[in-house]
């Protein structure tokens, strides 16, 4: 209840010195996973640009082939040595796509193992396999679209680990005040990771080759597991440079919040939990519209808008952008609401949800009306995906809300679910634009939009944002 909440927090306030910000572990953590997620999501949407230079035919599509008037300027030309390929727009989707195939058998067994082994040698050795299977790409593709579908399958695998993993670990390292701050922190590293991979993939396709996307990311990746391995610690308690301070005052807040046993996991409670599948409903909406535009926006702009390669990537990656600070902005803003007006937990997620899905799917729609005019298209594409940053603080956290011990276990649940829209999306909006007209791609936008008010309807109706009776601390007795 409300008083309930607001007598938690009048408490936690009260008798739990917050430690200062600066130079602490804990955002330590949050920018270290930052970098992480950076490296996760680099490597995932390198392809979608990489694609575009790795077909025979687009291989002059610098000449025509687009809807609208061609964009490009006139720039010298580069000998590429890299092999293209011919792959019709059907087999394009499921090289797309296949990477969630592998994506969705980790999440739950990524949330388990988290729980019960810890989260820094999960996640950091779950990314290590999609860096190593990053730069094994070239190869693969070179031995035929089945290598490539395998490679990325395994990718995949590695990577499905990581947002279960950090759920888990975030349940061991962040004030209940701050998760909105920290998280939002960590988790946007992948819309950073999105802005830079796509234009920086365009610039090295157009002045080296489409293979060496592939390498000079994977580098960038390994970099990052030497840091994790060396900075992290699984909780406060077993860090070796965290202060007195910072160690009481994170365990002393989360005390009453984390089940005294990692053995015990109440499976019929957490599947029978209506705020649980909520969540999974409004992670899946979203997801629908974040993994089509994901994958399928560079495909858009080229065949649509009318972009050149080194153009596409900078245009691409301007929703991600947006998408990145508003996440920031909105992740201070909401734990500011809950701390300074203490405004309940739960209004704050279902406000940030609705915001960050009707939005989006508000001006997706309207996007599919610009016509050729590329600067509205781009504007109103940007605006869809920024807004849907804004999410970050809903929905997406709210699984800390309402059993934190078992949070990783439900972000795994919830990713399960919200993975599939990765898998069939693409090769659904690929079948739905073989003539790649703008009606074919209005219907795509269509479907993105209704899932997406249909996710955020559904929460805001059987959202919860308080501890649930079966995540409360207690000895279980089987």
């Amino acid at each position: 209840s409300k008083r309930e909440e607001g007598s938690t927090l009048f408490r936690y306030l009260l008798f739990v010195l917050p430690a200062p910000a600066c130079c602490s572990s804990r955002y330590g953590l949050a920018f270290l996973s930052c970098y992480g997620f950076f490296v996760a999501y680099a490597l995932r949407v390198n392809l979608s640009v990489a694609m575009v230079d790795m077909l025979k035919n687009r291989s002059s599509v610098n000449n025509s082939s687009s809807v609208c008037p061609h964009h490009s300027i006139p720039v010298p030309k580069h000998n590429h040595t890299a092999s293209v390929y011919d792959w019709d727009s059907e087999t394009q989707g499921w090289i797309l796509g296949s990477f969630f195939y592998g994506y969705i058998l980790t999440q739950i067994p990524g949330g388990y193992l988290a729980r019960k082994y810890g989260a820094k040698w999960l996640f950091g050795i779950g990314i290590l396999c999609t860096v190593i299977f990053t730069l094994l790409t070239p190869v693969a593709t070179d031995l035929g679209a089945g290598y490539l579908i395998a490679v990325r399958v395994l990718e995949g695998i590695g990577e499905g680990v990581s947002y279960p993993a950090m759920h888990a670990m975030w349940a061991s390292w962040a004030p209940p005040l701050e998760r909105s701050r920290l998280l939002t922190i960590s988790y946007t590293g992948a819309q950073l990771g999105t802005v830079v991979a796509l234009p920086l993939s365009g610039q090295i396709c157009f002045y080296l080759d489409w293979t060496y996307v592939f390498y000079i990311f994977g580098a960038v990746g390994l970099l990052w597991f030497v840091l994790w391995a060396y900075f992290v610690s699984n909780s406060p308690s077993l860090h070796k440079r965290i202060s007195a301070d910072e160690k009481t005052y994170i365990m002393a807040s989360l005390k009453n919040e984390l089940s005294p046993t990692t053995d015990y996991i109440p499976w019929t409670s957490i599947l029978k939990s209506l705020p649980l599948w909520a969540i999974v409903v409004a992670h899946f909406s979203y997801n629908w519209t974040f993994y089509t535009l994901l994958t399928l926006l560079p495909t858009y702009m080229n065949d649509i808008l009318g972009f050149s390669i080194q153009q596409n990537g900078m245009l691409s990656a301007l929703p991600y952008l947006g998408c990145w600070l508003l996440a920031l902005l909105g992740g201070q803003l909401a734990d500011l609401l809950r701390e300074k007006y203490l405004i309940r937990t739960v209004i704050v997620r279902k406000a940030f949800t609705i915001v960050g899905m009707v939005g989006p799917a508000v001006f997706l729609v309207a996007a599919g009306y610009t016509g050729c005019n590329f600067v509205l298209a781009i504007a109103f594409l940007t605006l869809s995906s920024s807004l849907g940053g804004v999410s970050a603080s809903g929905f997406n956290i709210n699984h800390l809300d309402i059993a934190p011990s078992y949070a990783g276990i439900l972000l795994g649940i919830t990713n399960s679910f919200a993975t599939i829209p990765g898998m069939v999306g693409p090769v659904i909006a690929r079948s739905l634009t073989k003539s790649n007209t703008i009606p074919e791609w209005q219907i795509v936008f269509y479907i993105s939009a209704a899932i997406n008010i249909f996710g955020a309807v559904f929460f805001t109706i059987f959202g919860k944002g308080t501890l649930q009776p079966w995540a409360v601390q207690r000895i279980h007795i089987q």
